[in-house]
Order: structure tokens, then C-alpha cells, then sequence
């Protein structure tokens, strides 16, 4: 009984001794010295890393580590920003306080910079804040969505996924898509979707942005501007995640059902009929039924086409779409659609021809993309 009162104590010797540091941890960063300060950042980032507890237990460093960003030393800014990204990533309370104790200035501040990594850990945290409700209409009445597409442009690779995850987190609040319309935001969208895995978490964000945007007719306008802009959805349609297929043909629907007269042949010349046959089988309940509508509004063209595609788009379209409802359905698609490779070739090679004439960037570098950041 002794010897389980001594062990007890002992635990709690450890316990006391835990606390006692990391409270010794917290006065460091409020400390005068600046090397003290910024050893004592590193090792908050280093202990908030995998641990929860210490996110708790060291939220106390939050304002202290702000107090940090403003000064003048780029330095020191920028192991408290990555202590405070650590904080934020995971707790939800943590990310409250960050910015209730006036992060997103001196935040914003440094997406202006001409410092890379400062400006990439900015979005970084932005990204990580902007995952929690309480905080998007509070980063929302900022100038952050501007200066976010400004990275979308301008940043590096890293900085440019992460801008386009936080725009995502902050679609939630229907107001912001006219700021994020006004930036000019189509453009450097699809430059990242172009360079992108089509079936990456990037180019999921990038696509439910599109099709968010493609509401308004200003977007649409500038998607068809952009020399490939239709045809990289396409190619979604075709190698993306099923998320991906699934943004990617509401937005296809969004544009024709505005415009049919408008947009009807923008979208079939880019050779969008083989996607939406088999997304029509093997897509998510939601594509199927938009992938059937967009399907329907693509026949019957008012415009004169050549006999021979006339006849393969219109037959086959009608046939596979009244028949989708049987039992067989994928046997049918996967007949049919072979039969409209075979009979409308004239469409297909000027398919292969639209293709082969668009400059692709060098793959952006992906990583994991969830609504918040990797720890660092």
C-alpha cells in the first residue's frame, strides 16, 4: 500500500514537473531577449507538432507569438508563425483565439511579402483559420480573398494549393464569390487545374470553386476566353476523382442550361460526349442525373454539323440516354459508346487536334490537401 502511494506520487511528481515546463515555456516567449523569445517558439512548434495536450497547454503562447509577427525582425516572425500554424492546426478553440487576438493583420501583412516563405506560411495559417465557421466571415470582411488569388498568381507551388483550399473553406459565405469574381480569379484557376493531377484534392477545390463561379455570367465569359479553360473541365470529366467528375459536370451543366445556344457546341467540340456516357454508369448519384440533363441539352443541335456527326451525336445520345434506366445499363453505355468511337471520327480527331495545340505548365508539385495544413 506504501509502495502504491509512493508510485502514485511520483506520477504525480512527473505530472507537476510537465506543467511546471511548459509554463517556463510560455514566460519564455514573453521574454525581452529576442534569442530566448524565439528559442522558446521553436520548441513550441516542436511540441505542438503530434500532440494535442501541448496545443492546450500551450495556447497561453498565442498572444505572446502574435506580439512576435509584428515586429520588425523577419526572423522572429517567422518561427512564431510556424509555432502558431502547430497551435491552430487540430484545435478549434485555438484557432478562435488566434484570431481574436489579432492575427489576421500582421497574417495579411505577410501575404504581401516579398519573403516566399513568410508569404507561403501566411496562407498556410489563413488556410488553417479559415477551416473553423466562427472564424470565415471574420477573415471574409478583410482584404485576405484578394491577396489569396494574388498568391493564386504569383506564389510559389505550395502557397498556390493552400490559397486554393482557404477560397474553398470560405465559399460557405454565398457574398464572398462576388469578391472572389472580382479579383479575377477564373485564369490562374485554371492554370493550376491544367498543371494539376486531375484526380488530386486540388483539382477537386479547384473545380467545386468553378462551379460555384460558374453561376454568373462574367465567369463564364472568362472561361471560354481561356484558351483551354472548357477543355480542362472535360478532362476532368474524364480522369478526375469522383468528387472531381462530379464539380466538373455541374459546372458543364451550369454553362449550358444559362446559355444552350451559347455554349451547346463550346462544350461538345472539346469531345465532352464520352465523359458524360460514362459518367452516366459509373459516376456518383448526383453526376449520373447531371450527367443524363447535360446530356439531353447537348442533342439536337440548331447549328448545321456534317451528316456523319449529326447522325452518330443525336442517335446514339438519344438511344443511351432513354435506355439508361435498364438493368443492363452499363453493357449498353460501354456498346454504344464504342460505336460512336467508330462512326464519328471527324469529331474525335478534331478532339485529339484541340489537345495537341495547348501548352501545359510543368506539374505543380501536390501534397496531401485537406481544409487545413500539414504540421510543420
Amino acid at each position: 500500500m506504501d509502495s502504491g502511494r509512493l508510485a502514485g506520487g511520483e506520477g504525480s511528481g512527473v505530472r507537476t514537473a510537465a506543467a511546471e515546463a511548459l509554463e517556463a515555456i510560455v514566460k519564455r516567449v514573453w521574454s525581452e531577449d529576442r534569442e530566448t523569445r524565439m528559442d522558446a517558439a521553436r520548441e513550441v512548434r516542436r511540441l505542438t507538432k503530434t500532440s494535442a495536450r501541448h496545443r492546450r497547454h500551450l495556447a497561453g503562447t498565442i498572444e505572446p507569438l502574435i506580439v512576435m509577427l509584428r515586429g520588425e525582425n523577419l526572423e522572429c516572425a517567422e518561427v512564431a508563425i510556424l509555432a502558431l500554424l502547430n497551435l491552430a492546426v487540430k484545435d478549434e478553440r485555438n484557432k478562435i483565439k488566434i484570431v481574436d487576438a489579432g492575427a489576421l493583420e500582421p497574417l495579411i501583412g505577410f501575404l504581401q511579402s516579398t519573403n516566399s516563405n513568410l508569404q507561403e506560411y501566411a496562407t498556410a495559417v489563413l488556410l488553417t483559420l479559415s477551416a473553423t465557421s466562427i472564424n470565415k466571415p471574420i477573415i471574409s470582411s478583410t482584404s485576405a480573398i484578394p491577396l489569396l488569388i494574388r498568391i493564386l498568381k504569383i506564389g510559389n507551388p505550395q502557397a498556390k494549393i493552400d490559397a486554393i483550399l482557404a477560397l474553398y473553406n470560405l465559399l460557405t459565405i454565398t457574398s464572398n464569390l462576388e469578391a472572389i469574381l472580382k479579383s479575377q480569379t477564373i485564369p490562374p484557376l485554371i492554370t493550376v487545374l491544367k498543371s494539376c493531377n486531375k484526380s488530386s484534392k486540388t483539382a477537386d477545390k479547384c473545380c467545386a470553386i468553378l462551379e460555384s463561379l460558374l453561376a454568373y455570367d462574367e465567369a463564364r465569359t472568362a472561361l471560354t476566353a481561356e484558351e483551354g479553360g472548357v477543355l480542362t473541365l472535360v478532362e476532368v470529366l474524364e480522369d478526375g476523382s469522383l468528387h472531381g467528375r462530379e464539380h466538373a459536370v455541374s459546372a458543364l451543366l451550369t454553362m449550358c442550361e444559362s446559355d444552350r445556344n451559347r455554349y451547346r457546341e463550346v462544350i461538345l467540340k472539346e469531345g465532352v460526349i464520352p465523359g458524360l456516357l460514362e459518367l452516366t454508369v459509373h459516376g456518383t448519384p448526383r453526376s449520373q442525373s447531371k450527367a443524363k440533363q447535360l446530356l439531353h441539352l447537348l442533342r439536337n443541335s440548331p447549328y448545321q454539323r456534317s451528316e456523319l456527326e449529326a447522325d452518330a451525336l443525336d442517335n446514339i445520345v438519344s438511344t443511351i440516354v432513354s435506355r439508361m434506366e435498364g438493368e443492363d445499363c452499363a453493357g449498353k453505355a460501354k456498346k454504344m459508346l464504342a460505336e460512336m468511337v467508330q462512326v464519328s471520327m471527324e469529331q474525335s480527331l478534331r478532339h485529339l487536334q484541340q489537345r495537341a495545340l495547348i501548352c501545359t505548365p510543368s506539374e505543380i508539385p501536390l501534397n496531401s490537401c485537406n481544409s487545413e495544413v500539414p504540421l510543420k
